[in-house]
């Protein structure tokens, strides 16, 4: 009877596996990058940190807290930026649009898209849910009121509609309502709102400032 003899390389070990298996996938392009691909850029970042830091000690030293401060401030700015350019989702969390994305909405959305800017620009919003018509109600800082309607296309504006009362506190009016509306007011419209006093049309040229950073009070030249 033969006997069975074992030759070396017969069985590969778990670590030969492992080498061909990572070898296959950067083959692939699929590993990702080696350590010493991504060393100069961590290399490059650590500097830039220090570099920072010396410069904000260095600061401090010759002219006090203000150079601290500012350079607080721009780092604030720079990761803003950032914070921006981050995926879709995350961008859209923190209240900034794109126009088409504004324009992809339905009118349930387009008031949830509205309450994120609000509060981005330190509004406290509560959105009052309905079928065709939603409405928001926010304060901000200052106590003042707002009340958000929302205009579908080729729909009547909130006067010429059935009205959808929302009694505030103390039976106080709001300090200003928006009529929001992806398309173009008419001339009929913009005497509406005069007529109505406190009452601000947001068009399509506005939302899309809007969504883009524009703050509300900027929008409205300095928000009545």
């Amino acid at each position: 009877m033969a006997r069975q003899t074992w030759t070396p390389g017969r069985r590969e070990s778990r670590r030969a596996r492992r080498r061909r298996a990572v070898r296959l996938l950067r083959d692939q392009g699929r590993y990702g990058p080696r350590l010493r691909e991504v060393l100069p850029s961590l290399a490059g970042l650590v500097a830039a940190v220090c570099a920072v830091v010396a410069a904000l000690a260095a600061g401090y030293r010759a002219a006090g807290v203000a150079v601290p401060l500012a350079g607080v401030v721009v780092l604030g700015l720079a990761v803003t930026v950032a914070v921006r350019r981050r995926s879709p989702a995350a961008r859209r969390r923190l209240g900034y649009y794109t126009p088409d994305e504004l324009l992809e909405l339905d009118t349930q959305e387009l008031a949830l898209a509205v309450a994120r800017m609000l509060r981005r620009d330190g509004w406290r919003v509560r959105l009052l849910p309905a079928p065709d018509r939603p409405r928001l109600c926010a304060r901000d800082r200052g106590g003042r009121r707002l009340e958000v309607a929302f205009r579908p296309v080729a729909e009547p504006l909130p006067d010429e509609d059935l009205p959808h009362p929302h009694p505030h506190r103390g039976g106080e009016e709001p300090y200003l309502r928006l009529v929001v509306h992806r398309g173009t007011f008419a001339g009929r419209d913009v005497r509406w709102a005069r007529r109505q006093g406190r009452t601000c049309l947001v068009d399509g040229f506005a939302l899309r400032r809007w969504g883009q950073g524009t703050r509300l009070d900027d929008l409205m030249g300095g928000g009545g």
